[in-house]
């Protein structure tokens, strides 16, 4: 790639949003006020705007490697506190998809150096769900079912933090579980129960 060729491209993209609206830019600079949180994978094959259809301005968007979150990380949590309690989003999906690099990284006995503890997230994930996973005969489809299940896990990690629990409890903010499937285009809603799981977990994780 043309480095120089991102600035036109840049140029051309400006000019276009202009056309459409002149006032583009100075409405954007006004603020944001996002409805979504999205926590998704950095695969560069994965735009998060593009696959919702969305524009500037419509989503807070977190992205990391197998779009995980532990709750160590200090990253997505700051992006999980500033959304839901400064910005007040209505939504924090995490999407994952399919033929994700990280994923398939965990499924192996493989040294990786600074990526270990990253991925030791996902084998965890692997251990939770082993009993089913192992049934699971194709390795193809045993690494898309692993994709879903990381996506639920991580979703479970955003149920036990304060903030979406306050939120839930205040305004009723949901939690989804998406998975871009890379093959064909399609956005699929694992429809996960997060009430049954939050009453499963409430035990344990509720902080209020």
């Amino acid at each position: 790639m043309d480095i120089s060729k991102i600035f036109s491209n840049n140029r051309a993209w400006i000019a276009e949003r202009l056309n459409g609206d002149k006032d583009y830019f100075t409405n954007l600079g006004k603020g944001q006020s996002p409805e979504i949180l999205y926590i998704g994978c950095s695969d560069s094959r994965v735009s998060s705007e593009d696959l919702m259809g969305v524009q500037p301005g419509d989503v807070f968007v977190h992205r990391n490697i197998a779009n995980m979150v532990p709750n160590t990380d200090l990253n997505v949590m700051s992006v999980i506190n500033y959304a839901v309690i400064h910005l007040k989003v209505k939504h924090v999906v995490v999407c994952g998809h399919y033929s994700c690099g990280g994923v398939k990284a965990a499924m192996q006995s493989k040294d990786l150096g600074l990526l270990n503890p990253w991925l030791r997230n996902i084998r965890d994930v692997y251990r939770l769900h082993k009993v089913e996973l192992d049934k699971i005969e194709c390795e193809d489809k045993k690494y898309d079912r692993l994709v879903e299940l990381n996506v639920q896990e991580q979703c479970i990690n955003v149920l036990k933090t304060a903030d979406v629990q306050q939120a839930i409890r205040e305004r009723n903010i949901t939690v989804h579980g998406w998975v871009w499937d890379i093959h064909t285009g399609e956005l699929i809603d694992l429809k996960i129960d997060f009430n049954k799981i939050l009453k499963d977990i409430r035990e344990i994780y509720d902080l209020f």
